[in-house]
């Protein structure tokens, strides 16, 4: 599965981002997905996930509230709503397919790879 990550940019605190991303193959529903983001000097973390039919999300406690994870299939398409930014947000974002039917918070459970989107918040 290719993955094609796009939406960031910059804004203001407080302000909204939509990221979207893009898979590759009709197989699409198949996959769980996840959103993880990576700050300067700091380790890829979790941010929100979402299971094969978009019954169940997950989301990390520090985007909880603000995030919103989606997806739809018919377009092979997931989508991250984010809401309220705040500069402690600023990363680059990574969107990832698993094939487990379960929502991981591991980097590891999660097979692909999208290619990363820049999101900044300015104060």
């Amino acid at each position: 599965v290719q993955l094609q990550a796009s939406g960031g940019g910059l804004v203001q605190a407080g302000g909204s981002l939509r990221l979207s991303c893009a898979a590759s193959r009709r197989t699409f529903g198949t996959y769980a997905m996840g959103w993880f983001r990576q700050a300067p000097g700091k380790e890829r973390e979790f941010v929100a996930g979402i299971s094969r039919s978009d019954d169940n999300t997950y989301y990390s406690d520090s985007v909880k509230g603000r995030f919103t994870i989606s997806r739809d299939n018919a377009k092979n398409t997931v989508y991250l709503q984010m809401n309220s930014l705040k500069p402690e947000d600023t990363a680059v974002y990574y969107c990832a397919a698993g094939s487990s039917p379960f929502i991981h918070t591991f980097r590891s459970r999660y097979e692909y790879w999208g290619q990363g989107t820049q999101v900044t918040v300015s104060s």
